[in-house]
C-alpha cells in the first residue's frame, strides 16, 4: 500500500495525475491505518491457560501446555515466558483462531538449575485484522515451579529389592561373609548351614532341623554431608555449555544411596555445607526421602571456600548417634590439614568415607597424545596435579578413613558399593 501511494507521489511530481489525487489516497490510507489500529487496540485477550507439572526434575524434557480460547477471529503469535535458561524446542507458534474456537498445543522444556521458579506469563503477538499492525500483549497467570534432583531412577528402584536396585547403579555387591547380626527368622536346615545356626529347641519341637537366619543389622544411621562449596561449581561437558554442576550429580547419587538405605530399614540424614547450609535430620520410612527431595532440592553451590572443620563440628553437635558419615567433595592437596582435622573429629563417633569426585577433563588431558611442547607441558602438570590429588587421598587412608576417587559417572555406584560393604562388614 505504501508502495502504491509512493508510485501516485512519483506520477504527480511529473504532472501525469492531479496531486490531489496523491493526497486523497494518503488519507485514505491513514484512516484505513487509523482503523485497523483501533480494531486491534480494541481486540480482547485470548483466554491462555498453562499445564505444566509442580515438581520438575533437573536435566529432564517435559512438555508444558498451553491451552487458548478466544470470542472473535484471531491471529497471533505465540512465546511462553519460562525461566531463562532452560532449553526450549517448540516456541514460538503461529495460530489462527476462530469465533469461539479453541486451541491447545505442546513444546517441551528442560531444566539445567534447581530450585524455585517462575512462569511469567505468555506473551501473543496479536495481527491486527487486515494485517496493517501487530501488538504485543502478556496473558495468563504466573505460575511457580520447583525443580528438583532427578528422581527417576528412585520411582525405578521401587519395582526392585534393595539388592536389585544396587546392581541396576552399577555396584558390584559381595557375597557375605559369615552371618548378619539381627535375628530374622526361624527356617528349616538347608544344606550348607553352619551348625552355629542350627535352633535346638525349635529343632527338638518339630523333630526336624531347624536353622536361625539373620539379616544385616537394622535401624543404623547414615548422614550425607554435601560440600556446597567452589569445588562442586565444575561441569565436565563444558562444549555446549548446558552440562549440569557436580553439585547436581552429586546431589543425584546422594538421593540414590538414601533411597537404597532407607529400603534396608536405615535412618538417612543430610547436612549441606560451604555455601548453602542446609540439615535434614535422620529418619526412616517411606516419606523419608520425600523430606530429603524437599529439604535439598533448592541448594546450590557458591564460589566460596567450605571450612570442613566448622561442618564437622556442626554435624558432631547436631548427630550423636554414631553413623556413617558420607563427605562428598572434590578434596584437593590445599584442603588436607583442613579436611584432615575435620575427619578425625568425626571419626571420634563416627565412621567416615570421603568421596573425592575427579573431573572427566583430567583423564582425557593424560589419554591425549602428545605432538609438541605446550601437549607435553599439559600432561606433565596433569600428572602432578594427579601425583598430588593421590597422595591427599593416602594420607587419609593412612588415618583409617574410606577414600573413594570417582568422576561422577562413578558416583553414585560407589557410594552405594561402599554403604553396601559396610553394612555386609558390620562396621557400624
Amino acid at each position: 500500500m505504501l508502495a502504491c501511494w509512493a508510485a501516485l507521489g512519483l506520477a504527480a511530481s511529473i504532472g501525469w495525475l492531479p496531486a490531489l489525487w496523491w493526497q486523497a489516497a494518503g488519507a485514505a490510507l491513514a484512516l484505513l491505518a487509523l482503523t485497523d489500529l483501533v480494531r486491534l487496540w480494541r481486540q480482547p485477550l485470548p483466554q491462555v491457560e498453562r499445564g505444566i507439572p509442580d515438581t520438575w526434575p533437573i536435566g529432564i524434557e517435559r512438555p508444558v501446555t498451553l491451552a487458548f480460547e478466544s470470542t472473535r477471529r484471531q491471529r497471533m503469535d505465540v512465546f511462553d515466558l519460562h525461566p531463562v535458561g532452560w532449553a526450549l524446542h517448540g516456541l514460538p507458534r503461529r495460530l489462527d483462531l476462530g469465533r469461539n474456537e479453541s486451541a491447545r498445543f505442546d513444546y517441551h522444556l528442560r531444566a539445567h538449575e534447581r530450585g524455585d521458579f517462575v512462569f511469567d506469563g505468555t506473551q501473543l503477538r496479536l495481527h491486527a485484522p487486515w494485517r496493517l499492525w501487530t501488538q504485543l500483549r502478556v496473558a495468563g497467570e504466573p505460575q511457580a515451579v520447583r525443580v528438583f534432583p532427578n528422581f527417576a531412577p528412585l520411582a525405578k528402584f521401587a519395582m526392585f529389592s534393595a539388592e536389585q536396585a544396587s546392581r541396576l547403579v552399577g555396584a558390584h555387591v559381595k557375597r557375605r561373609r559369615g552371618e548378619g547380626t539381627d535375628f530374622h527368622q526361624l527356617r528349616e536346615y538347608r544344606l550348607g548351614d553352619s551348625l552355629r545356626q542350627i535352633d535346638w529347641k525349635a529343632t527338638a519341637r518339630s523333630h526336624k532341623l531347624i536353622s536361625r537366619e539373620y539379616q544385616d543389622e537394622r535401624n543404623q544411621q547414615l548422614v550425607l554431608l554435601l560440600d556446597t562449596g567452589r569445588r562442586l561449581l565444575a561441569r565436565d561437558d563444558l562444549a555446549d555449555g548446558k552440562g549440569m554442576a557436580h553439585f547436581d550429580h552429586v546431589l543425584d547419587a546422594a538421593l540414590v544411596v538414601a533411597y537404597l538405605a532407607l529400603r534396608q530399614g536405615d535412618a538417612v540424614g543430610l547436612l549441606a555445607a560451604g555455601g548453602d547450609t542446609t540439615w535434614v535430620p535422620p529418619r526412616r520410612g517411606a516419606g523419608a526421602i520425600e523430606g530429603l527431595l524437599r529439604g535439598s532440592y533448592a541448594l546450590q553451590p557458591s564460589p566460596v571456600a567450605t571450612d570442613f572443620l566448622a561442618a564437622a563440628t556442626e554435624l558432631s553437635v547436631r548427630q550423636r548417634r554414631r553413623s556413617l558419615v558420607m563427605l562428598v567433595t572434590n578434596l584437593r592437596d590445599e584442603d588436607m590439614d583442613d579436611v584432615l582435622a575435620a575427619v578425625q573429629l568425626l571419626r571420634k563417633r563416627h565412621l567416615v568415607c570421603v568421596a573425592s569426585l575427579r573431573e572427566v577433563a583430567l583423564d582425557n588431558a593424560l589419554a591425549r597424545e602428545v605432538h609438541d611442547l605446550p601437549d607435553a607441558i599439559r600432561a606433565g602438570a596433569t600428572a602432578q596435579y594427579l601425583q598430588q590429588r593421590n597422595a591427599a587421598h593416602e594420607a587419609l587412608r593412612n588415618h583409617g578413613v574410606m577414600v573413594l576417587d570417582v568422576t561422577c559417572d562413578q558416583l553414585a555406584a560407589s557410594l552405594v558399593e561402599r554403604y553396601l560393604a559396610v553394612k555386609r562388614d558390620g562396621l557400624l
